[in-house]
């Protein structure tokens, strides 16, 4: 029998409550499969803000009454994979992030051959996650509302993140829009 596993993509403002509304998400689809809790975290405690951030998620994680296997991981995401089996449900948060981590890895020049190759491992690293898993859960931030006029660097982000976006949101099963702790269905139930 072929494996099937799903693919949600989970995306918002900051700050919009799209990281618990996946968490619920995760804990209501453990609930009905007995599946595992993966949290595939990306952050990178880069300041006081960031680490302060971190550290909430992880308390938040660990106090609840429901158990989270927490694996770090920053950039590369495909060679995670043989943590999960099909009865995983991975929460990967989030894109933007690992985008940013991945740009930003070397001091590469970003060219368009460097440019390409961080979108694919990105995309691969996801599918090859989903390949693996039973329930992959991606959240991402919604950046692209404004325009992204005048600065090239902070244009090129935009433009991956939005390819990026349009990917997962192709593949999803399901894709939310969070709006003020709100998810409204983009794709897949009630559509």
């Amino acid at each position: 029998m072929a494996h099937i596993s799903s693919l949600i993509f989970i995306t918002g403002g900051v700050r919009s409550g799209k990281s618990s509304f996946a968490e619920r998400k995760a804990i209501e689809i453990a609930g009905e499969t007995g599946g595992r809790l993966n949290y595939l975290a990306t952050g990178v405690a880069t300041d006081a803000e960031m680490k302060a951030r971190i550290e909430k998620h992880q308390r938040d994680r660990e106090s609840g009454k429901y158990r989270w296997n927490t694996i770090e991981r920053s950039v590369q995401m495909g060679e995670v994979t043989d943590n999960f089996t099909a009865q995983d449900i991975i929460l990967l948060d989030c894109v933007t992030t690992l985008l940013n981590n991945e740009l930003f890895l070397s001091e590469t020049v970003w060219d368009g051959a460097f440019l390409e190759k961080v979108k694919e491992n990105i995309i691969t690293g996801i599918t090859a996650i989903k390949n693996q898993a039973g329930t992959v859960i991606v959240v991402s931030n919604e950046v692209l509302n404004e325009p992204l006029l005048g600065n090239e660097l902070v244009f090129t982000y935009g433009r991956l993140l939005g390819q990026i976006h349009q990917y997962l949101v192709k593949e999803a099963d399901q894709a939310f829009l969070v709006e003020a702790g709100i998810p409204i269905v983009m794709k897949g139930v009630g559509r």
